[in-house]
């Protein structure tokens, strides 16, 4: 999997492949429309901020109970919660009326979202086919215990779905969301929720938490961040969520919300290990 990592904002590749495909979408829509002297970057744009708009509604609609207790959350779309389908069908919808309304603009239009979507669908199943066959797995990184024992995740989990949560006492973000996830941590049941801090010494880590009176389990130390870079992931925060059978199903870079994190949870408990399909 790969992470950007800009400052505070890090780009997954979904991201990058969705850039990608917006160039290519503008670049075949002037193509195509260079004799009337028409372009489609402009209409492109409008889809994007509306498909936005309209994928972040539905996902605040499909998980208002969560926002309900912190409803300026709403706003903070670093988060990641946005709902797909709704997003496209929204865009989709503004373009046939840019159509529709200008006539001259359909057929760039036209080419350039068929070209971008099959850009961004190939490349997607690609990539995906590619990390299928790699099965990412937990790593086997060595880990520290509060005892100063010696751990692995694999060890920790045991057997059960598990969400590892990289983080550091430094990190804003992190401070931020780790209320939430030690509430999940307490209310969830099957699931294992483990914090590795990372770079940090024991003391400065157990500090913060007393004094932030955040009471944790599976609290584990990787003073080199070596678990980062088996994640393929500099960022922090930085969550990762693992079936019952060590697969990585889902990870989220930069701070979770109530909502994310309920919406992150809801997908591991319907990853199926394979364990289960087998007859």
């Amino acid at each position: 999997m790969l992470n950007v990592n800009l400052g505070p904002f890090s780009l997954q590749v979904s991201h990058l492949l969705f850039l990608m495909a917006l160039l290519v979408a503008a670049g075949v829509g002037r193509w195509v429309g260079h004799h009337q002297k028409t372009t489609i970057g402009h209409v492109l744009l409008d889809m994007f901020w509306v498909g936005l708009l309209a994928a972040r509604l539905a996902f605040v609609v499909s998980w208002f109970e969560s926002y309900r207790s912190a409803p300026w959350t709403l706003l903070d779309i670093r988060d990641g919660g946005f709902t797909l389908w709704a997003g496209l069908l929204a865009a989709a919808c503004l373009a046939s009326w840019r159509g529709l309304q200008q006539p001259a603009m359909r057929k760039p239009l036209i080419w350039g979202l068929v070209v971008g979507a099959l850009v961004w669908g190939v490349v997607s199943v690609a990539i995906g086919a590619l990390g299928n066959s790699a099965k990412p797995s937990l790593p086997s990184v060595a880990l520290l215990t509060l005892t100063g024992e010696s751990t692995t995740l694999a060890e920790v989990a045991l057997g059960q779905p598990l969400v590892v949560n990289l983080w550091a006492s430094w990190c804003p973000p992190c401070r931020r969301e780790m209320p939430v996830l030690a509430a999940a941590q307490q209310q969830e049941k099957g699931l294992t929720f483990v914090f590795v801090n990372q770079g940090e010494d024991a003391g400065t880590a157990l500090h913060y938490l007393s004094t932030q009176q955040l009471d944790l389990r599976h609290i584990l130390f990787d003073a080199g961040a070596q678990l980062g870079h088996a994640a393929r992931t500099t960022a922090l925060p930085t969550t990762l969520f693992y079936d019952a059978d060590g697969r990585l199903v889902d990870t989220h870079l930069g701070e979770l919300s109530k909502a994310s994190l309920a919406s992150k949870l809801a997908k591991l408990r319907t990853a199926r290990p394979i364990s289960a399909q087998q007859p």
